[in-house]
């Protein structure tokens, strides 16, 4: 059984306990930083024969073009016909709940124009073309299709090209019909490094993207991370959490299978409970005892439990919301009688589920909000993907006349006090007596 640790926040020595909880190293490997360094270099050095080479090599996956790994429409249309009913009607609800949730997030250009007719505002309009990673084979996820696609397309970016790997020829045909029904514009079976490498250099078949978004493994990270500022990157994302507040209301077999569901994603993935009931605690230990032994990958969540979990008394439900401001975790469940009250009391998380029927798992696929969410504390100051992440805002300035008589005197004394005298004259030579 796994042995959780057990925290107070009575205890003097809380705060150093709970740092030691959450301290995450996400240093990356030293030989994966040198290895994806010249995938990345090779793949902007050689093109399309740097692609192909690796893609033989790390995904058994031999080509004589990079055109003939290219997936046409009419299969990922055939991968979506040919799946049972239900599935797809799954797959399709969960769609449009997504599409839906970020039709609201759309951005708009404004404007306003001062007394003496100069107009400022913002214009906001969609990136070009944007990159999705997914990954593939077994380890396949079509709800991270749907959450990264759609609001990629809401946005009105122009062109979405997916890459998922197919090792040894393996294509999932989950993750081909969630790019049909999330209008992905091209699709090509790569993966790795060299992926997000030709998507951000580009090759002689695979265009150069604006930006890159989507999950992957330590190699995909670390390349992510080396081709910003060639590309956007949506974010880089550690390992999955989950915090949970209770005040005893929820049966505890509920909350010890929500733990379980992100225990469940790795080794490193960590799973917390806050309350002020002490016997509730121990009742969701004891749930977790008889019920980690029928899940399939109870191995993986007793190593995540055992390492990085967490059941934690405070003082209240007070205090339960200001511990969890400070781990600002990536979901939130707020499983009590009256979630709103709590509510203005939390600032940050990925995402907040209010109240004992809203577990995280319905958002991960079919709530609508995006489930690509900040980790390891960056919810202080980030926020969940969405429609806004392929938009990019302009500033526009049209000064009038008049304008530039009141705006070209404070510039020019300002730029004369920065010692910059060509910004000076410069706006000096808008002034009408000049």
């Amino acid at each position: 059984m796994p042995t959780l640790t057990r925290l107070d926040s009575a205890q003097p020595d809380f705060q150093a306990r709970l740092a030691r909880l959450l301290q995450f190293d996400d240093a990356t490997d030293a030989a994966i930083e040198q290895t994806v360094a010249a995938i990345l270099a090779d793949v902007k050095r050689r093109g399309d024969a740097a692609v192909l080479e690796y893609t033989a090599r790390f995904d058994r996956l031999p080509a004589t073009s990079v055109a003939s790994l290219e997936l046409g429409r009419v299969e990922l249309e055939a991968a979506l016909d040919a799946l049972p009913a239900d599935t797809r009607a799954a797959l399709e609800a969960a769609a449009g709940r997504v599409r839906r949730y970020h039709d609201k997030q759309v951005q708009g250009s404004w404007r306003y124009t001062e007394d003496d007719g100069t107009v400022l505002g913002q214009q906001v309009t969609p990136l070009d073309r944007v990159g999705l990673y997914v990954p593939g084979g077994k380890a396949a996820y079509p709800s991270s299709v749907l959450m990264n696609a759609i609001p990629a397309k809401v946005a009105g970016v122009g062109e979405l090209i997916m890459v998922v790997p197919t090792p040894g020829g393996e294509k999932n045909p989950l993750v081909l019909a969630a790019a049909a029904i999330a209008g992905v514009d091209r699709v090509f079976t790569l993966g790795g490094a060299q992926a997000v490498a030709a998507l951000a250099y580009g090759t002689e078949t695979v265009p150069q993207v604006d930006k890159i978004v989507g999950p992957g493994n330590a190699y995909v990270a670390a390349a992510k991370r080396r081709v910003f500022g060639t590309v956007g990157i949506d974010m880089i994302a550690g390992p999955s959490e989950i915090l949970v507040i209770a005040d005893g209301t929820t049966p505890a077999e509920w909350v010890a299978m929500d733990l379980f569901s992100q225990a469940e994603h790795d080794e490193l993935a960590q799973s917390i409970l806050l309350s002020p009931d002490a016997a509730y605690l121990d009742a969701v230990a004891a749930a977790i005892d008889r019920l980690i032994d029928g899940m399939p990958r109870r191995d993986v969540i007793r190593t995540a439990l055992t390492n990085r979990g967490a059941l934690i008394k405070t003082r209240d439900l007070d205090e339960a919301a200001a511990i969890s401001n400070h781990i600002a975790p990536e979901h939130l469940e707020v499983s009590t009688a009256d979630p709103e009250a709590l509510l203005p009391k939390l600032r940050h998380a990925g995402a907040i589920f209010l109240g004992r029927h809203t577990c995280e798992a319905l958002g991960d696929y079919c709530a609508g909000p995006n489930h690509v969410l900040p980790t390891s504390r960056t919810a202080r100051f980030s926020s969940p993907l969405g429609v806004y992440d392929f938009q990019k805002r302009t500033s526009l300035i049209h000064v009038s006349p008049a304008g530039a008589q009141t705006l070209g005197k404070i510039a020019a004394t300002l730029a004369y006090g920065e010692g910059l005298q060509a910004h000076a004259r410069s706006a000096e030579y808008r002034l009408t007596h000049r």
